[in-house]
């Protein structure tokens, strides 16, 4: 079947050269000006457009911008009498394929008009192998059956084709920087910078000189100029993980990047336009941090255009076995041996409400492949904590837990309330008092009085996790 090739060129002896270079082997299509040829991109439905820069009315950059915009995927070759770079540049950082200038052989165009319906034809067949790997289950690196996780691959891999701004959900270890690291090797900007910065790992006093940069002399220490993480991922894609921790200040500076495209460096006066495409995720609940006060709801508003939930591996325990098989064999390729569960460590791993997720099961199964004597992995070399967490995993989804409902005196009631309601947060950071003293809003001097208070102690483990 013949491919279409739609010009767009108000000169009818352009027009006219094209169609008489390229008509024996492509069905081709012809409009002088934007406006027309928006009405025939559904008509038509060409496989590449061939596009002036220099048109009446709407210009050929403008076009392209709203081609974009739109979703569309059509390659694009930038035809134009204007021999500049400047102009060269912005066509190719809006999207455009290829650029010729005016003038040249027809043979070559000829050439560029095959390779890019070539690599058209691949990539087309690419994306189409990427859905059905979504429907059957993987997703990049990630991998998961259940409804839920199916559900949040369809999402990601349709929003990935466009340009809008995506809030991942979900608790720590679910997979949320590897979902959004797909997003951006899906995206148009697959080819550019992807940059990622872990907010909560920031201190208030780095995070503003991290993501805007800073002049020489902005502060004590800025010896020289710095561009910040939105200059460093201009044309790509940023990643703010864990947004959720970012103090107001940032917040308002972070809106006015989305609101205007434009940073300005600590210290400096200059405004810097940045074209950058964010993904954002947090394990918090924002709605409720909106209501706390802690976080902007303009800026939420902002950021949710698409939200992606990613669930925890708890609440899609049937796809344990899947995710088992696929580590056992990533590290036994690493460990240059194979291994395979006994009948108990499979018990132990469905039992267990792995409050670390994704992230924790890996990690599991990467030690005890490590410590197993044997190609075989029974319960005794899982982690201790997998092994003596059945308690936990009742705790943490609701089963079998006394948590002070019942009580008629208040006191003791209070008791129960908060040791059901800190042994599940513990359990959610893996007993890390450091993170759930931050989730909850606590300091951790005041947090670990509180466990001491309360006698709650990490199962298995004498002395309380401190970090």
């Amino acid at each position: 079947m013949m491919k279409t090739i739609l010009i767009v060129d108000d000169e009818p002896a352009a027009r006219y050269g094209l169609r008489r270079a390229l008509e024996a082997k492509y069905r081709i299509a012809e409009e002088g000006s934007a406006e027309a040829a928006r009405e025939a991109l559904p008509r038509e439905q060409p496989d590449l457009v061939l596009l002036d820069v220099v048109l009446p009315g709407q210009d050929g950059l403008s076009f392209l911008r709203w081609m974009r915009e739109q979703g569309s995927e059509v390659p694009v070759l930038m035809v134009s009498a204007l021999d500049t770079a400047k102009t060269a540049v912005e066509a190719l950082q809006l999207g455009a394929a290829d650029y010729l200038v005016k003038g040249f052989e027809l043979e070559e165009l000829r050439q560029r008009v095959a390779n890019l319906l070539k690599f058209s034809t691949l990539k087309k067949e690419n994306d189409a192998l990427r859905r059905r790997m979504v429907t059957e289950g993987q997703f990049g690196q990630m991998i998961g059956r259940s409804a839920e996780m199916r559900r949040a691959f369809e999402i990601a891999d349709r929003v990935a084709r466009t340009d809008s701004t995506v809030l991942i959900l979900g608790e720590s270890g679910t997979g949320k920087d590897l979902l959004a690291q797909e997003i951006h090797a899906r995206s148009p900007r697959a080819g550019k910078a992807y940059v990622a910065v872990n907010c909560a790992a920031l201190p208030e006093t780095l995070i503003e000189s991290e993501l805007f940069g800073y002049e020489r002399g902005a502060f004590t220490g800025a010896a020289q100029q710095k561009k910040g993480k939105f200059e460093l991922a201009s044309g790509g894609t940023i990643f703010l993980d864990e947004i959720g921790d970012m103090n107001p200040v940032t917040q308002a500076k972070v809106l006015r990047v989305l609101g205007n495209r434009t940073i300005e460096r600590l210290g400096g006066t200059q405004t810097i336009p940045v074209d950058v495409r964010v993904i954002s995720a947090t394990h918090r609940n924002l709605p409720a941090e909106i209501r706390a006060g802690k976080f902007r709801e303009d800026l939420f508003y902002r950021l949710r255009v698409v939200t992606i939930d990613l669930p925890p591996l708890r609440a899609h325990k049937e796809d344990i076995a899947l995710l088992t098989e696929a580590f056992l064999q990533l590290h036994g390729a690493r460990l240059g041996r194979a291994a395979r569960l006994k009948r108990d460590a499979v018990t132990t791993i469905e039992k267990y409400a792995w409050p670390g997720n994704v992230r924790e099961l890996k990690n599991a199964l990467e030690r005890s492949m490590v410590l197993s004597r044997g190609d075989e992995i029974g319960a005794e070399d899982l982690p201790s904590e997998v092994v003596h967490g059945e308690s936990i995993s009742h705790k943490h989804c609701g089963e079998e837990q006394d948590n002070g409902i019942g009580e008629r005196d208040f006191r003791e009631a209070k008791r129960k309330f908060e040791v059901a309601y800190l042994t599940r947060q513990l359990a959610e950071h893996r007993w890390n008092v450091s993170r759930t003293a931050a989730t909850i809003g606590l300091h951790r001097q005041s947090l670990q009085e509180k466990l001491r208070e309360l006698g709650i102690r990490r199962p298995g483990r004498e002395p309380l996790e401190e970090e």
